[in-house]
């Protein structure tokens, strides 16, 4: 039902003159789903107060709660189209009663942890491109046919906006940047293993798969107490993102995943002087793939000591320094990051291995990336002792990656079984880091276990033999006319 509702919606907005692309649909959906998810929440809530014989206060006043201006109902249960608005009435109210009190929850809050302050957020930087109100009408009427009651409802609609995140990649303006693969995610989060009383962050948030994915492999372990959960919920994951719809959707996928006022920062991440940042600012874990290809301007170069106009590479600096003594970091780059000979690339992997311990990089095949084109490698370290050792695995499958044909969990299997015990393989190998170039650190992924493809044959050759095997052929022949 769900997938159906969200196909409808998507049908509605593809007809909206204020929609123009997928992005448009998932922004749009985002906020009526969470306003929707958020009514769900209050009423959840009421009812635990009215169990314990408390007195719940509810977070949204009387006249704009989802059952009023969204979703008035008949006895019967049914839409009260007398009292419901819709047309110029509805889009009137949403744009110029509703949003105005929503972002004003973000100065009243009592602190940044709380989900009302994430409301005043997230309506500060929405805003509803929905032009047509009875286009509006009709997609609220579908999202109240939505549930988020029970973990099962939350469950499949967390799956379903992630989904719509991965189709993001096929509509133009950058929207695949937002989405790494679930399967590598998952893959990342097992190797890496964070634990209860981690903090866990990501500055290059995007949708928040990494801190989605580490709070679903956390959330699993057994035994949890009531107050693990409320250090998962308030003290665990955290997250900056510099482009507004990222922001949103991240917030928002993180909430429908069960994490209801999540760390994450509207900001941009590399305009903070890395020389700036303190004890208290570093986290146990990092787990990031951040956008790479980007040119940054002088001045956001400034705040590293490192220069260069690679976003991907100032991410890591940065990423390096945030980390504690013992922190521990999975994070994607391109795999040409081993072996660029330019002064920037060769002092980044200086410092990496000499101010960490990579003790696993993970080589990724081409089409990983669905429409990115680019080939990449994970690099897994921990702060504090510089590298002795790096343990390298090819992942070799036996068919092309793409679209139809995405990377799933049991590609990555055999990997995650090595990756304990460091083992040598047709697809994995160690080098000593006393054996690399002092010069130019190359760290470059050659397979020294692969079996090397037969050398193509001449055309000259082809023919030769050809002819061999005829003459051959024909010998037989006559042999047998003979024996007749």
């Amino acid at each position: 039902m769900f997938e159906q509702t969200f196909k409808n919606i998507d049908d509605i907005l593809h007809k909206d003159a204020g929609c123009g692309s997928e992005l448009d649909y998932v922004e749009q959906t985002s906020w009526i789903l969470f306003l929707k998810y958020l009514d769900d929440l209050e009423v959840e809530r009421k009812t635990k107060a009215d169990l314990s014989g408390k007195t719940y206060t509810p977070i949204i006043d009387k006249k704009f709660k989802w059952d009023i201006w969204a979703a008035p109902k008949t006895k019967d249960g049914k839409i009260d189209h007398h009292k419901a608005q819709t047309g110029d009435d509805l889009k009137d109210f949403v744009d110029q009663k509703l949003f105005p009190y929503l972002k004003k929850f973000k100065a009243d809050a009592d602190s940044a942890d709380t989900i009302e302050y994430k409301i005043g957020e997230i309506f500060s930087e929405l805003k509803n491109r929905i032009q047509s109100g009875y286009n509006l009408r009709e997609v609220v009427n579908l999202v109240d046919q939505l549930r988020f009651r029970t973990h099962a409802e939350k469950h499949e609609m967390s799956h379903l906006y992630e989904d719509k995140i991965k189709n993001m990649g096929n509509a133009g303006r950058n929207g695949g940047e937002y989405y790494t693969p679930r399967p590598l995610i998952k893959t990342i989060v097992k190797v890496v293993a964070p634990e209860i009383g981690d903090k866990i962050y990501d500055g290059a948030v995007g949708s928040a798969g990494f801190l989605c994915e580490a709070f679903e492999y956390m959330k699993a372990k057994k035994n949890l107490s009531t107050s693990d959960m409320k250090t998962l919920q308030k003290k665990t994951f955290y997250g900056k993102e510099k482009k507004s719809l990222a922001y949103i959707i991240g917030i928002m996928n993180m909430i429908l995943h069960g994490v209801e006022a999540p760390n994450i920062i509207h900001t941009n991440t590399l305009a903070e002087n890395i020389s700036d940042i303190q004890d208290k600012d570093r986290y146990d874990i990092v787990l990031a793939n951040p956008p790479f290809g980007g040119k940054e301007r002088a001045e956001v170069q400034q705040n590293f000591p490192i220069k260069t106009g690679e976003t991907a590479f100032l991410f890591l600096q940065h990423f390096i320094k945030s980390l504690k003594a013992g922190g521990k970091a999975g994070i994607v780059i391109k795999n040409t990051f081993l072996s660029n000979t330019d002064n920037a690339s060769v002092s980044l992997r200086k410092l990496l291995l000499e101010s960490c311990n990579l003790h696993t990089v993970l080589d990724l095949p081409g089409g990983t990336f669905t429409g990115a084109g680019v080939k990449t490698v994970v690099l897994f370290f921990e702060k504090g002792k510089p590298t002795k050792n790096v343990w390298f695995y090819q992942l070799n499958l036996d068919r092309n990656l793409g679209k139809t044909n995405p990377l799933n969990e049991n590609d990555l299997a055999d990997f995650v079984r090595h990756s304990k015990a460091k083992a040598e393989s047709e697809n994995s190998w160690s080098i000593k880091i006393s054996s690399i170039d002092e010069n130019t650190y190359d760290l470059s992924v050659k397979n020294p276990n692969k079996k090397e493809e037969a050398a193509l044959r001449s055309p000259k050759d082809i023919i030769a033999e050809i002819k061999k095997l005829d003459e051959e052929s024909a010998d037989i022949l006559n042999e047998i006319k003979e024996l007749v």
